[in-house]
């Protein structure tokens, strides 16, 4: 049985991160209009258990050093002395594109967790025979 919970544990390991890396695409959305935003960016690595499993984690989460765009509007109370503030460097399309991937991911993840169980359950009924 430690198959099944090794392939469980990986599967879950990915559901967690590509749900973590949903939120902040959610956030980088969210915060796409505020001045002076800057994207966040999520990246994976490979952690190795104490018992030779690997797992994918989420390393710390990193902003994006692009400028944001320039806007001009002399009324704004962040606007300089040529009448411009620093808008988001969030891009609507880059998000959506990583929302997507991230769903895809976690719903692979899931239907391997799925897999899993079923396959357990399926050697059970075979045991109790």
């Amino acid at each position: 049985m430690s198959a099944f919970s090794d392939a469980l544990g990986v599967s879950s390991s990915g559901l967690k991160t590509q749900s973590q890396r949903l939120r902040i695409v959610a956030e980088n959305v969210a915060n796409t209009d505020t001045p002076g935003y800057r994207r966040k960016i999520v990246s994976f690595s490979e952690q190795v258990a104490t018992s030779g499993l690997a797992q994918v984690t989420l390393d710390p989460i990193a902003l994006d050093r692009r400028a944001g765009e320039q806007i001009y509007d002399p009324s704004h109370p962040m606007a300089d002395q040529t009448g411009h503030y620093a808008g988001s460097n969030v891009d609507l399309v880059v998000e959506i594109a990583d929302a997507r991937e991230a769903q895809r991911s976690y719903e692979a993840n899931l239907k391997m967790f799925d897999q899993v169980r079923q396959m357990s359950s399926g050697l059970m009924d075979l045991l109790r025979k």
